[in-house]
């Protein structure tokens, strides 16, 4: 124990000697040179690209223009938003549903955009929730959230969720192994090396809705999977997850979980597991998880628990399965644009291996195997390398690639971005970052087909670079300029939350689709006033059901009395508009959720307990015209033993009864 803890701290002091004796030279306060022109979109134009960036522990997905570095919106995946009535309302409390109950948070990591034959096509991008294991589909032509499925027998969602190159599958790798939910889970904690399992799920994408369900899983060995990506090209039908804790330690992981000088790049062949469940060879075993769905033709969500998942056991099978030797304590692994290397960054390692997917499928061919691990053949490091980036710079974590046969490799101790060549693995270029840099990004940088130009790095610390906000600073992202031979920083952006990864794509690939209106004619909500002749009030005994619509520049109906302390009040409120860009909002005093924010054509609903007697005010939250402050009305609430009849109106001296 002595020894361990005398390790951690040496690392812990090297790390730390790094991050002050490898802080680049020559650090500039600000850009240079053209720089400014290079990011700057003239007022009324649009910005080239979307840029969609993880919100790490806020749980959302920040949408950003580039080169502007402009905020354009925060989407609310998995916690709940009180701007836009995300988790507060009827309607959306179902997409946070989960076999733990209602979750309204989580930590959004690494967004992940659909492609077709290897390409960004830009209808969807998938998010995953890493804390209480799930993943999300946002629909790109209304940029919100369609689609949530939580991942039975994992923890720790972080190798997720990346996609094939069609995205038949979006793939998820538990980032802590745990017992499975289908044997005892009652088991030490020290017991890990004999019950703690990984799980690989592989999430199927309907090529149309887009809709998703767990096609199956894969139980492997317990280890840690981090990141991952898919083949593509010559490797299409294979996965490849980076793994560390090797060792299987449970306790003092930062000493414990980086002994050994190498891990593992796993490797799977995903066209044979899919060959395997065809033929009835995984085993359905019993689970627990939520699928949630949003249903745009109702403005609402459901939530369905399922109680079933197909799992195919490693064991079972001797050509589903591959280990690669990565140094050291692999974080990042990633796959070239033509589909033949593979990429490993370890964090601990003073270089970067390649490894070829040729020379991996002639090594499997001939079984050119160093020994197994846990049953699992592990491939020989010399036998599969293409070669090593030497002296690349200090704590290599993730690699992105332009279209020209180049890498680019975040180096998080050196604080830099290092260019180079993938055939020649020559390093070509070197800028630094401010500071600490994380993951990188370039649009369209880990397809068939990357548009380059920009590369964008997320920073964990800034330090001196924006004003001061209190004890904590804001994070930040910066732009580089790639289209020529040198890197050169164009802009400095602040972001939402922690950034993580984040992908990018062209505007006219997402633009044209977008919706501008939901037509009232299709509203199929079961609570909808499609005009304001369908608006009333109904009691259903202690359940108060207003139908409400909202216009410039009234509520109707806009007085309510009858109301009764105790009695729950639902606001389903329509907002009738039929032009672009004219949402309503509406709030209650004392309702202890949020606001709602209802876009044209859409129903939504608040949910308002009449606690108390009184006059209370509503009004539309979101400016729509000269007269929005107007945009208002009152709820009278009565003792509960009151006999004052249920009456609603607008425009009227006397509201019209209401009572069933």
């Amino acid at each position: 124990m002595k020894k361990q803890l005398q390790f951690g701290l040496l690392l812990t002091a090297l790390v730390t000697l790094g991050l002050v004796a490898c802080k680049p030279k020559n650090m500039t306060s600000a850009v240079t040179g053209d720089a400014a022109s290079k990011a700057f979109v003239p007022p009324g134009q649009y910005d080239e690209f979307y840029n969609f960036v993880s919100g790490g522990f806020s749980g959302q997905l920040s949408v950003y223009g580039l080169p502007s570095g402009r905020l354009f919106r925060v989407i609310p995946v998995f916690s709940v938003d009180p701007e836009k009535g995300w988790g507060y309302s009827e309607e959306t409390k179902p997409m946070l549903n989960t076999s733990h109950g209602f979750v309204p948070w989580d930590d959004l990591h690494h967004p992940e955009l659909s492609q077709t034959d290897g390409k960004v096509d830009g209808r969807w991008i998938f998010g995953n929730g890493n804390n209480t294991p799930r993943v999300a589909r946002i629909d790109l032509t209304t940029f919100r959230t369609a689609e949530i499925i939580e991942l039975p027998n994992s923890a720790g969602n972080h190798s997720s969720p990346f996609i094939t190159q069609n995205t038949e599958y979006v793939v998820a790798g538990t980032r802590f192994s745990v017992p499975p939910e289908y044997v005892n889970m009652d088991v030490p904690i020290d017991s890990y090396k004999e019950n703690f399992k990984g799980h690989l799920s592989f999430i199927s994408v309907d090529k149309e809705s887009g809709e998703m369900d767990i096609a199956f899983q894969i139980k492997t060995p317990g280890v840690n999977f981090d990141l991952s990506h898919a083949g593509k090209g010559p490797s299409h039908g294979w996965f490849f997850f980076s793994c560390y804790n090797t060792e299987q330690a449970n306790t003092l992981l930062e000493v414990n979980a980086s002994q050994r000088d190498k891990d593992f790049i796993l490797a799977v062949n995903w066209k044979k597991a899919e060959e395997y469940v065809a033929a009835g060879k995984g085993k359905k075993v019993p689970v627990k998880y939520a699928h949630n769905v949003w249903h745009e033709e109702t403005h609402s969500a459901t939530s369905e628990i399922k109680t079933e998942v197909v799992v195919l056991d490693y064991q079972d099978f001797d050509d589903l399965c591959y280990m690669i030797p990565c140094p050291k304590s692999p974080h990042g692994c990633d796959v070239d644009p033509t589909g033949q290397y593979i990429i490993g960054s370890g964090k601990l390692a003073a270089l970067i291996p390649v490894f070829s997917f040729e020379k991996m499928q002639t090594a499997i061919a001939n079984g050119d195997f160093d020994g197994d691990y846990y049953g699992i053949d592990v491939l020989k490091y010399e036998t599969v390398l293409h070669g090593e980036v030497k002296r690349p710079g200090l704590g290599p974590l993730h690699t992105e690639f332009d279209a020209n046969g180049n890498a680019y490799t975040s180096m998080f101790v050196s604080s830099e971005v290092v260019k180079w060549n993938i055939e020649s693995l020559e390093v070509l270029d070197r800028a630094p970052t401010y500071y600490s840099v994380g993951h990188l990004c370039v649009p369209g940088g880990d397809s068939r087909s990357p548009f380059g130009k920009y590369l964008i790095a997320y920073n964990k610390i800034t330090k001196d670079r924006y004003l001061p906000t209190g004890p904590e600073l804001c994070h930040s992202a910066q732009l580089y300029d790639i289209s020529g031979d040198k890197i050169q920083l164009i802009l400095d952006f602040p972001t939402i939350g922690e950034p993580h990864y984040a992908q990018a794509a062209p505007a006219d690939l997402i633009a044209p689709n977008s919706v501008k209106i939901f037509p009232i004619e299709e509203n199929k909500h079961s609570h909808a006033a499609l005009g304001e002749k369908d608006t009333k009030v109904v009691r259903e005994g202690k359940e108060v059901h207003v139908y409400m619509t909202a216009i410039r520049s009234h509520l109707a109906p806009d007085n309510i009395e009858g109301i009764k302390v105790g009695d729950e009040v639902y606001f389903h409120v329509t907002n009738l508009e039929q032009d672009w860009d004219v949402p309503h909002g509406f709030a209650i005093i004392g309702a202890d959720n949020a606001e709602l924010l209802i876009m044209p054509g859409e129903t939504q609903t608040l949910k308002w307990e009449a606690n108390n007697v009184g006059i209370f005010p509503m009004y539309c939250t979101d400016f729509c015209s000269a007269l929005h402050q107007e945009m208002s009305g009152y709820v009278r609430v009565s003792p509960a033993n009151s006999n004052v009849p249920l009456r609603y109106g607008v425009g009227e001296t006397a509201p019209v009864s209401g009572e069933l």
